[in-house]
């Protein structure tokens, strides 16, 4: 028997449901509560909930949408020209609205599909909205940006704190409805602040932590906060092998975590004359990340080159 995935069993159906800062929960159930749809593209790190957003505001307002997503068969402009136009160009017989969601459209080519893109939203604006998600949003064309609302899922700290409360939350509720013991809620809150903000990491991690019956997590995994220490201290003697061992020990966590991790907490590891070096470091290997076959090499190579360029306190 296949046992259920959590992040689609407990996917929020409606924006209430949605783990989101406040100020995009007013806004997406404005949204909701007035029915007018503009085109939006939404932009944020992995798991943030951008794609359950984009559905569930599709199913509160009862429309017709379209899913593709990007990565698996946008590259294409025939997918336009065929699968978007085909369901764009006609009226819906069941919903007042209809609504494609282009999910990863960062994945779409922005030499053809993305161009090409621009104009189908204009074509057929008075029968169809878009939403598009992506990771990085400076892989989106600009004349993109200028038809989409732009919305930033990521948030600050004090915002992430509250949101990682009430994934808590919804977390103890989760274990509850699957009859799973909580052997520490210590050791969950943990897990989700190692792996916040990605929602779907930490309900993998969940379920695949709890098969037995009881949510078990290892001892000593700590937060990417409290490993980044130790990386410091390896970083500062110029310990490679160390720092080798630490990333083959860390990559079970999201890239995008350890190099915001570092750019968070610079300022007391590094002197403030090397803080610019630092920051294009990370830059550069973040934006290689999205690229790379190898994601630990890309790492180490990061970390190798901020031994050497950085100067720490």
């Amino acid at each position: 028997m296949i046992t259920d995935l959590f992040v689609e069993k407990y996917r929020p159906q409606t924006i209430e449901d949605c783990i989101l800062p406040k100020h995009l929960k007013q806004t997406f159930t404005e949204i909701v509560k007035t029915g007018e749809v503009p085109n939006m593209l939404f932009t944020g790190t992995a798991g943030l909930g951008k794609t359950t957003v984009a559905r569930a505001l599709c199913n509160e307002l009862g429309a017709d949408y379209l899913f593709i997503n990007g990565s698996d068969e946008g590259r294409s402009i025939d997918m336009l020209r065929t699968t978007v136009k085909g369901f764009a160009s006609t009226i819906s017989l069941t919903a007042a609205k209809k609504i494609i969601i282009l999910d990863e459209a960062d994945y779409l080519n922005a030499q053809s599909t993305q161009p090409a893109l621009r104009g189908f939203i204009e074509e057929f604006s008075n029968n169809c909205r878009f939403i598009l998600t992506c990771n990085f949003k400076n892989k989106i064309i600009e004349p993109l940006h200028s038809r989409c609302g732009v919305y930033e899922f990521n948030t600050s700290k004090k915002g992430m704190a509250e949101l990682c409360q009430q994934f808590m939350a919804r977390a103890i509720d989760i274990c509850k409805q699957e009859n799973v013991t909580i052997s520490s809620e210590q050791m969950l809150a943990e897990l989700i602040m190692q792996h916040a903000p990605d929602w779907r990491r930490v309900l993998n991690e969940m379920q695949r932590h709890s098969n037995g019956g009881t949510l078990t997590l290892n001892a000593g995994g700590g937060s990417v906060s409290t490993n980044l220490a130790e990386l410091f201290t390896f970083l500062k003697n110029k310990k490679f092998t160390d720092m080798r061992k630490w990333v083959a020990q860390n990559m079970d966590v999201e890239s995008a975590a350890i190099f915001r991790g570092i750019y968070d907490h610079m300022t007391d590891a590094v002197t403030p004359e090397s803080i610019p070096a630092l920051v294009l470091v990370l830059a550069d290997y973040q934006y290689k990340n999205a690229f790379v076959p190898d994601k630990e090499l890309n790492m180490v190579a990061c970390l190798t080159e901020v031994m050497a360029q950085v100067e720490f306190s």
